[in-house]
């Protein structure tokens, strides 16, 4: 009876004889779907766990990239295409091994024509469920926006680019969840500075000039089921805020007016977090949120930081201790 073809480890261990290896690439191979059933899965043994079996929160793929298309709040029907990063995970119950992480990308990739909101993610997360076969899915968009912005006295223009993205989770239970975060950078000038700088000139004619720095706000928003916000409502909620938007184009006259506006707005990092608070907090679209400000000192060799939330029961909490990222 002729012998069963099995894999090279198995045809190893029962003859123990070692097959001879060929060195080269077979371009004439082709995969038939008789050959393709009959490779192994570690998946499907039995003893296939390692470690403790307890369920996995996420496990997924992260930073695969591609060309997405993104809804502009300009003219109807206006897109942004966008180099995207993206990360896809779903959960994993305690008696499964893993899960086959290039199903997550094709899944996706059926996705890849589409324009993308926040509430996009949602098809795309229930479609990554039921084909990975997952209780629960996440997924993070991550791109830079961009957005012209006007000088502030010459009349020029130029593109200003912010760091954004757009999260999507799906538990057990269905229940789909949006969120957004977004990067303002702004300068800020110390009041305390200011205070000291005019005191020098009025008590001793000293020239002075109040220390002032380039600061990063960053917002993490959940959007409220129904809701819809964009890129373009934060940038106007941190400039409404903040004001002190840092500039692409500038002639002279846009920087005397940069200076005077920074002296009109002047704003320790306590109170940007508060300013951008008011405004996320006025926004009924707007269902939770968190802000983390960071002011990159150019008096002292450290940044000032501050970190508020809304302060809803089991909403986002203010316990931010890593500020590295906030550096611009």
């Amino acid at each position: 009876m002729k012998k069963k073809r099995s894999s090279l480890y198995l045809h190893h261990a029962e003859t123990g004889v070692a097959p001879r290896m060929r060195r080269r690439y077979d371009t004439r191979f082709r995969v038939t779907p008789e050959y393709r059933g009959a490779m192994p899965d570690i998946m499907d043994a039995a003893d296939a766990i390692e470690g403790a079996p307890v369920p996995i929160q996420q496990v997924g793929v992260s930073g695969f990239r591609l060309p997405l298309r993104f809804r502009t709040k300009g003219a109807r029907g206006a897109t942004h295409t966008l180099e995207t990063s993206v990360t896809g995970t779903v959960s994993l119950p305690a008696s499964d091994k893993g899960i086959n992480m290039s199903r997550i990308l094709r899944t996706f990739y059926k996705h890849a024509d589409a324009v993308f909101t926040p509430e996009r993610l949602e098809r795309v997360l229930r479609s990554i469920r039921d084909e990975v076969g997952a209780p629960g899915a996440r997924l993070r968009l991550a791109f830079s926006y961009p957005i012209v912005q006007h000088a502030l006295r010459s009349g020029l223009s130029g593109w200003q680019y912010y760091a954004a993205a757009f999260e999507g989770s799906m538990g057990a239970a269905g229940r789909f969840r949006k969120f957004i975060d977004f990067d303002f950078v702004y300068a800020s000038a110390c009041p305390c500075s200011a205070e000291l700088a005019e005191h020098a000139r009025d008590a001793r004619g000293c020239y002075t000039i109040p220390h002032s720095q380039r600061s990063k706000a960053r917002l993490r928003v959940e959007v409220k089921p129904g809701a819809r916000v964009a890129i373009e409502d934060l940038h106007r909620h941190c400039l409404r805020a903040l004001r002190t938007e840092v500039q692409v184009m500038v002639k002279r006259e846009d920087e005397q007016a940069f200076a005077e506006m920074n002296g009109a707005y002047l704003k320790f990092v306590e109170d940007a977090a508060r300013l951008v608070y008011a405004e996320l907090a006025a926004d009924k679209r707007i269902h939770d949120f968190q802000v983390t400000c960071s002011h990159l000192e150019s008096l002292h060799a450290h940044d000032a930081v501050s970190v508020i939330a809304k302060g809803l029961p089991g909403g986002f909490t203010a316990d931010a201790m890593e500020f590295s990222g906030l550096v611009c």
